[in-house]
């Protein structure tokens, strides 16, 4: 099989078996989520903060857990992921915290040929776009998602981290194709194929404005909310997690966000 050309096969595959493992996970923490916890992290809720009565759509939302955490602020959800583990879990958890959200499985760019532009808000973020070899593709789903007016939010691992990592930062054709076991604390050590693309920053600004979306702020950020990573230490000095890579003494960026409105 060739995983280049077969890509959504082979990472479904994979985010279906991780979903079992995520869930089980103290990494997202179900238990919690279910006794009122919001997953969101503080860069998403400050940037973001009012999304009551709004219809959001949240892209490749894994299983939900923040999808509902923005329904319980309001939002009128709809929810979209490749994996139909994902979206079966997504779907239980909404109705064991009683939250009428939507979830449908599809892979972004199916969903984009099928989109009405019906959202007030778009939303992505934390380890998403690599997936995607296209992301002209990937702003057109998002532009054809959107109200006129509509906004668009996304916050994303920086690929400064790839770079450390020894991966490369622009874009290529080929992806990189590779056996890896999850991110969660929970992972025994099995290991399934993982297809991904990098994307520099200037890639993803770039497609947006193309699309046709009119850029908002952009932001970025020396810590992570997530301890997913090697050699990071947590800001003892901040009130909520936040994890930092050190370098020569000084933090290294990790995450970065933008917004964008359709116009």
């Amino acid at each position: 099989m060739d995983l280049c050309k077969d890509y959504l096969s082979s990472n479904k595959a994979t985010w279906n078996a991780r979903t079992q493992v995520h869930v089980a996970s103290k990494f997202y923490d179900v238990s919690r989520f279910l006794n009122g916890a919001s997953s969101l992290t503080e860069i998403e809720t400050h940037e973001l903060p009012d999304v009551n009565g709004k219809t959001l759509l949240h892209l490749q939302c894994h299983f939900g857990l923040d999808s509902l955490s923005w329904a319980r602020k309001g939002a009128i959800v709809t929810g979209v992921d490749l994996s139909d583990s994902s979206i079966e879990k997504a779907s239980e958890l909404a109705s064991a915290i009683n939250v009428d959200a939507r979830f449908i499985c599809h892979d972004v760019y199916q969903f984009g040929e099928l989109v009405k532009p019906e959202f007030d808000i778009v939303f992505t973020s934390f380890g998403v776009i690599c997936w995607l070899p296209d992301l002209t593709l990937w702003a057109q789903t998002i532009v054809n998602s959107l109200k006129p007016g509509g906004l668009f939010y996304m916050a994303e691992f920086h690929p400064f981290n790839d770079v450390v990592e020894g991966y490369g930062y622009f874009n290529r054709a080929q992806p990189d194709i590779e056996q890896e076991g999850t991110y969660t604390e929970n992972c025994d050590g099995t290991e399934h194929t993982v297809v991904t693309w990098a994307h520099p920053i200037s890639d993803v600004i770039n497609a947006l404005l193309a699309a046709g979306l009119q850029l908002k702020h952009f932001n970025e950020f020396d810590y992570s909310p997530y301890n997913c990573f090697a050699g990071l230490s947590l800001d003892e000095s901040s009130e909520v997690p936040r994890y930092q890579m050190i370098k020569n003494n000084q933090a290294m960026p990790l995450v970065y966000s933008l917004s964008a409105i359709k116009l």
